[in-house]
C-alpha cells in the first residue's frame, strides 16, 4: 500500500466500500420524502447531490491520470469536499458566488439550476474537462487557467487565490444591498446574496480577517451584508495542519458574525443545518459564517506526495473519512440505489470524465500572444471617446451648481483641487450609478477638501466614508463594479496602497483577463499621491513611487499636473471603465493640488478654466509647451512645472529652445507619442520623482532607444533610492530644478 498512488487507493476503496457492504436496507423511498428518517434531503435530491459528488471525484482522478500525458494542466482537486454541492443546491444560480478550487461539486450541482438554452444543455463535465486541458474552447477562461466559473452561473472566476476573494465578495453583497438605496437595477434579483467559500487555513489571512471585521462592523451599525462566508474545514493547509477545534472557537461566538456549522461529510445529516445558513443569510441579510466540515483525500494536489510526510496509519484514517463513502451508504441503507447501480453510475460518471478530457485535448490552445491577452486590456476609442464627450445631463448640471452663473465653465480659472472637485460632480450628475467613497471623504470632503461638498449634493448613500481599511474600500469597489455600479473610491495616500495592492492586481484587474472578457471591474480609483510637499508627513505621505502601479497588467494610469487636464482625464478614464470595464488609477499630485503661480508669486501661472463638459482626453495624449528642438523634457506631475521652471533658467544659461512634454498618462505609456517628441530632439533629458531603480524613467528611455534615438544626448533626473524622510531633508531626495539645470549643462 505504500507505494501505491493514493488516487488509485481512494478509487479502489470506493468500490469495495460498495461491493463489501452489508448493511440494513429501508424501502426505497419516494422522491420527495425523507432520504433518511429525519432527514431535510429528499430522495430526489439525494440522488442529484450524489450524481454532482460523483462528477467531481471523478474529475480529479481524470486529472490525475491525464497530467502524466500532458492532457491536463492542474490536479488540484476537490475530493474530500464534495459536500460544498449542497451549498449549491440550496442557493440560487443568480446568487454570486466566489469559490476556491476545491468546488467541483458545487459547480457539478448549480448546472442543475439552469435549463438548458436554445436547446443546448450547459455540460458541467465537458466545461470542467476543457478548463483541465487549457483548451480555448474553455467557456469559463479561454484556456487561461483552471478556474471555477460560468457567466450564466454567476461563478466569477478565481485564480489560485488564498482569500484574496473575500473582500470582493463582502462588496459585492454590500453592493445588493447599496442598489436599493440608489435606484439602481440590479443584474440580479434584489434579495441574492454573495457566496464565498475558502480553507480553514485561509480564514488566518489577514485579507479574510479584513473582511470578517468589515463584514462585522456593517452589521454592527444595521447596515444589510447578506454574504455567506463558507469555511470548508479540512482540518488543514497543505501540509500545516488546523489545530482541533480552532475554527470553531474563532468564529463560534464572533459579535455580528452569525454562526452556523454543517457536517459536509453527510448529506442526510449536514443539509438540513447548510438549508439554516442559507435561509438566515437570505432572510436576515446578515453576514452569516458556514462552518462546513470536509476532509482532504488525494493530497492538495496531483504532485503532493503525502506518504513522504504523513504516516500511513494518518492517511488510512483521513481516507476512511471520505464522504462518498457516506453517500454510497446512505444509497444503500435508504434502499434508493442498489450496489450494482451505485458501480455502474460510478463507472459511467468515469466514462464521460475521460470521454470528455479526450474530447478537449483535440480541442485548440492558445497559440499566439496576441489572444493569451485579448481580454486583459480592451480598448475601443471611438466609443470610449463618445463616451467621454457625451453631454446629456444639462438641467442635472444646473440644480447640482445652481444654476447657469455658477456653472464651472462660467468661473474664473481655479487650481488643481478645485477642478478636480468640479469634475467629481459633473461625473455624478451624468453616472447616477456612480459612488465615491473612503476614508474621511463625506462630510470631511477628504482631507485635503478635494471631496468638499459631493456628500451635501448627493446624499450619503453615493458619497460615503468607509472603516479605515484600504483592502476592504478596494473590496467594496470590485462588489459595486460586479453589480453594475461606478465606484470612484478614493485611497488617501499613495502609500497606503501598498496595503491593499493585491486587489487590483491580483483581483480587480485579473478578472477580465481569467473571465476571458465576461466580467469585468470598471472603477476609477483615485490615489493622492507623490512628493513634494515642503517635507510634512515624510514617507507614507510623499510616496513618490508608482512603480507597483505600472507593473500590473491591464491597469490604465494617469496623472495630471493641472486643472483642466485633470478634468478632461477624469472623464475619460470614467468612460474607459463604463466602455471597456477598465479598472483605472487617477494620481493626484499633492503638492500641486492648491498650486496657482508658476514663475513667480502671484502670477497665476498654474491656474487653468475649466473645461466645457463634453471636452475629454485620448487615452496616450500628452501635452507639449513650447517648440524648442534644442531640448525636450520629458516629465509628468510634479515635474511639469518644475521643469517649465528650469526650461526658463536653462535658456536663459544656454540661448537653447525647450520644449517640454506632458506624458500625463502613465500605464500604459504611449511609446509612439515618445517616440514623436524623441525625433527632432537634439537633447533630450528625463525628470522622474520616483526612484533611479525602479521609475517611469527606464520606460522613456526604452521607447526613445527602441525608437532608433538613442543615439541623442539624454539624462536622467530622477529621485534616489530612499524613503522619503521629515521636513527638509525630503528634498534632498528627490529632483530639483537645480538639478535639471545641471544635467542641462552636462549636455552642452
Amino acid at each position: 500500500m505504500r507505494g501505491l498512488n493514493r488516487a488509485e487507493i481512494c478509487d479502489v476503496n470506493f468500490q469495495e466500500f460498495v461491493r463489501d457492504w452489508s448493511g440494513r436496507v429501508d424501502a426505497k423511498p419516494a422522491p420527495d420524502e425523507p432520504i433518511l428518517n429525519g432527514s431535510a434531503l429528499d430522495a430526489r435530491g439525494f440522488r442529484e447531490l450524489f450524481e454532482s459528488q460523483l462528477i467531481s471525484r471523478h474529475l480529479d482522478l481524470m486529472a490525475r491520470v491525464l497530467r502524466v500525458q500532458n492532457k491536463v494542466f492542474y490536479t488540484i482537486g476537490s475530493s474530500g469536499h464534495e459536500g460544498n454541492a449542497m451549498v449549491a443546491r440550496l442557493t440560487r444560480h443568480t446568487d454570486p458566488a466566489f469559490l476556491h478550487y476545491r468546488s467541483g461539486g458545487f459547480m457539478a450541482e448549480r448546472f442543475r439550476k439552469l435549463p438548458a438554452q436554445a436547446g443546448q444543455k450547459l455540460d458541467p463535465i465537458m466545461d470542467s474537462a476543457l478548463s483541465f486541458a487549457a483548451s480555448k474552447d474553455d467557456p469559463a477562461s479561454g484556456g487561461r487557467h483552471k478556474v471555477w466559473g460560468s457567466k450564466p452561473l454567476w461563478v466569477l472566476p478565481q485564480t489560485s487565490t488564498i482569500a484574496s476573494h473575500l473582500p470582493k465578495a463582502f462588496g459585492t453583497a454590500v453592493a445588493i444591498e447599496q442598489a436599493r438605496r440608489i435606484g439602481h437595477a440590479l443584474p440580479i434579483p434584489d434579495d441574492s446574496i454573495a457566496i464565498c467559500s475558502f480553507g480553514d487555513a485561509s480564514s488566518n489571512h489577514a485579507t479574510a480577517q479584513t473582511a470578517f471585521n468589515a463584514a462585522a462592523w456593517t452589521a454592527y451599525q444595521k447596515l444589510p451584508a447578506p454574504v455567506l462566508f463558507v469555511c470548508e474545514d479540512n482540518g488543514i493547509g497543505i501540509s500545516v495542519k488546523t489545530p482541533d477545534g480552532w475554527i470553531g472557537r474563532n468564529f463560534r461566538d464572533r459579535a455580528d458574525l452569525d454562526y452556523f456549522h454543517a457536517d459536509g461529510l453527510d448529506l442526510a445529516q449536514g443539509y438540513a443545518d447548510v438549508q439554516r445558513a442559507v435561509d438566515h443569510c437570505r432572510r436576515t441579510r446578515r453576514p452569516t459564517f458556514l462552518h462546513l466540515r470536509t476532509t482532504r483525500i488525494m493530497g492538495h494536489a496531483g504532485t503532493d506526495f503525502e506518504i513522504e510526510w504523513r504516516s500511513l496509519e494518518e492517511l488510512c484514517a483521513v481516507e476512511a473519512t471520505d464522504p462518498l463513502l457516506r453517500s454510497a451508504a446512505i444509497a444503500l441503507e435508504s434502499g434508493l440505489m442498489s450496489k450494482d447501480e451505485i458501480l455502474a453510475l460510478y463507472e459511467d460518471t468515469r466514462r464521460k470524465c475521460f470521454v470528455a478530457a479526450e474530447d478537449a485535448d483535440k480541442r485548440p490552445r492558445l497559440a499566439s500572444l496576441e489572444e493569451v491577452m485579448a481580454p486583459l486590456a480592451p480598448y475601443t476609442p471611438d466609443q470610449v471617446r463618445a463616451e467621454a464627450e457625451r453631454f446629456d445631463y444639462a438641467q442635472r448640471r444646473l440644480a447640482v451648481f445652481g444654476g447657469e452663473d455658477r456653472l464651472p465653465e462660467k468661473q474664473a480659472p481655479k487650481h488643481l483641487a478645485i477642478q478636480i472637485n468640479q469634475a467629481l460632480h459633473d461625473l455624478f450628475c451624468k453616472y447616477p450609478e456612480a459612488l465615491l467613497f473612503g476614508e474621511d471623504v463625506a462630510q470631511k470632503g477628504g482631507v485635503y477638501t478635494v471631496t468638499k461638498g459631493l456628500h451635501k449634493a448627493f446624499g450619503n448613500k453615493r458619497v460615503f466614508n468607509t472603516l479605515l481599511d484600504e483592502t476592504i474600500i478596494l473590496g467594496l469597489a470590485q462588489g459595486y463594479s460586479n453589480m453594475g455600479m461606478l465606484p470612484l473610491p478614493e485611497i488617501q495616500y499613495l502609500a497606503y496602497f501598498h496595503n491593499a495592492c493585491d486587489q487590483i492586481r491580483g483581483e480587480a484587474a485579473s478578472l477580465q483577463f481569467f473571465s476571458n472578457g465576461q466580467y469585468r471591474n470598471p472603477m476609477v480609483m483615485r490615489i493622492a499621491s507623490l512628493g513634494y510637499q515642503r517635507g510634512f508627513g515624510g514617507h507614507f505621505h510623499n510616496d513618490n513611487s508608482i512603480t507597483a502601479l505600472r507593473d500590473i497588467p491591464g491597469l490604465v494610469v494617469g496623472c495630471p499636473s493641472r486643472g483642466d487636464d485633470a478634468a478632461m482625464m477624469l472623464r475619460t478614464l470614467a468612460a474607459l471603465a463604463k466602455v471597456d470595464g477598465r479598472v483605472c488609477a487617477f494620481l493626484e499630485p499633492i503638492a500641486l493640488y492648491m498650486a496657482k503661480d508658476l514663475y513667480e508669486a502671484g502670477d497665476g501661472g498654474w491656474l487653468t478654466e475649466y473645461p466645457e463638459p463634453d471636452q475629454a482626453m485620448t487615452l496616450g495624449e500628452g501635452r507639449v509647451y513650447g517648440e524648442g528642438d534644442d531640448l525636450v523634457i520629458f516629465t509628468f506631475g510634479n515635474g511639469v512645472p518644475m521643469s517649465l521652471r528650469a526650461a526658463r533658467a536653462i535658456e536663459r544659461k544656454h540661448g537653447w529652445k525647450t520644449r517640454v512634454v506632458d506624458l500625463r498618462w502613465l500605464v500604459p505609456l504611449n511609446d509612439a507619442y515618445i517616440r514623436e517628441q524623441a525625433a527632432t530632439a537634439k537633447r533630450i533629458l528625463i525628470v522622474d520623482e520616483g526612484r533611479r531603480s525602479a521609475g517611469v524613467g527606464e520606460g522613456i528611455i526604452t521607447a526613445v532607444v527602441e525608437g532608433g534615438y538613442g543615439a541623442r544626448p539624454f539624462r536622467r533626473v530622477v529621485g534616489a533610492d530612499t524613503f522619503t524622510p521629515l521636513a527638509g531633508a525630503a528634498f534632498l531626495v528627490i529632483p530639483s530644478e537645480e538639478e535639471i539645470v545641471a544635467a542641462a549643462d552636462s549636455l552642452a
